[in-house]
């Protein structure tokens, strides 16, 4: 690959856009479009607006999608001004958005049909992970494919792993959103037993971080638990759609997930209470209300 290339980004959320403005950083010609306004971040830098998903697929060579859901990846690259019509032969299509694994390997079908590459290309890190390039990155596609899109992945990313075929990739982060669930439920779970029984929380958290209990979501989530800082982050919203595509993957293929269902049903409580954009660490606050018992309180 040149040095400079032809990229195009679109979906510029919390996610998407410090990902696009790391391409920008890297020297790249980087062509965007969102359906909401613009982030100043961007608009202030040398990235350029197209007016539709088509314009951006007619002056990119390659185009990186950041969507919140499978239904808005599909209207980005099928609908009339969409992707493919602005496709041609030779361009590659990278979807990073978290969306069903089954859907992901027909919409491969479709954009490898009109002479096209496509990787399905998840991540994991959150805002932080975006905005520092720390993200984890699992890639479903064609090897050869993935070595092109490495080192802009790099630009993204720290763990960059290429899984398998299409749709692999997705399988890969459904499977990591049912692991960061069960951990935030269980720290979340730890944390309100320990305060009730009289222990400083934070003390607890201390001590757990030095033993096996140990993780990413006792230090980072356990923190935003006992200081109560529950902006995203990572929006409730966005896990349950995650856990839906665990639920009703796991239903085709015939898979109990118990406990997954149970982390789906304290994100549902929470969506209840009217938390559907708080950070997932506040699943806790689901927990609390069964407990009438909040983090941090004198039992």
């Amino acid at each position: 690959m040149s040095n400079q290339l032809k990229l195009g980004f679109i979906g510029l959320g919390i996610m998407g856009a410090p990902m696009a403005g790391h391409l920008v950083a890297a020297g790249h010609t980087v062509y965007i479009n969102t359906r909401s306004k613009i982030p100043d971040e961007l608009s202030q830098s040398k990235a350029i607006p197209c007016a539709s998903p088509k314009e951006v697929a007619e002056k990119a060579d390659i185009i990186f999608l950041m969507l919140p859901d499978t239904s808005d990846v599909e209207n980005v690259l099928f609908a009339e001004q969409g992707v493919t019509s602005g496709l041609a032969k030779g361009k590659v299509v990278v979807d990073m958005s978290s969306i069903s694994p089954i859907a992901t390997k027909e919409i491969a079908q479709k954009i490898n049909a009109l002479g096209c590459d496509y990787l399905d290309a998840p991540v994991s890190g959150g805002q932080l992970g975006a905005k520092n390039a720390t993200l984890t990155i699992m890639i479903g596609g064609d090897e050869s494919v993935f070595e092109k899109i490495k080192p802009i992945f790099e630009l993204m990313g720290k763990n960059i792993t290429l899984v398998g075929a299409n749709g692999a990739g997705q399988i890969t982060k459904v499977a990591n959103q049912i692991i960061v669930a069960l951990n935030i439920e269980a720290v979340a779970e730890a944390l309100v037993f320990a305060s009730k029984a009289g222990a400083d929380p934070a003390k607890v958290r201390q001590a757990l971080m030095g033993g096996f209990a140990s993780s990413k979501i006792l230090e980072v989530h356990g923190e935003r638990m006992i200081n109560r800082t529950f902006d995203p982050g990572f929006r409730i919203e966005l896990h349950q759609k995650d856990l839906n595509l665990a639920l009703s993957s796991a239903r085709a293929l015939g898979v109990s997930l118990p406990n997954t269902a149970t982390a789906q049903e304290l994100f549902n409580s929470c969506s209840a209470f009217g938390g559907k954009a708080w950070d997932h660490s506040a699943m806790v606050k689901a927990l609390e209300k069964m407990a009438n018992f909040e983090i941090g309180q004198k039992s």
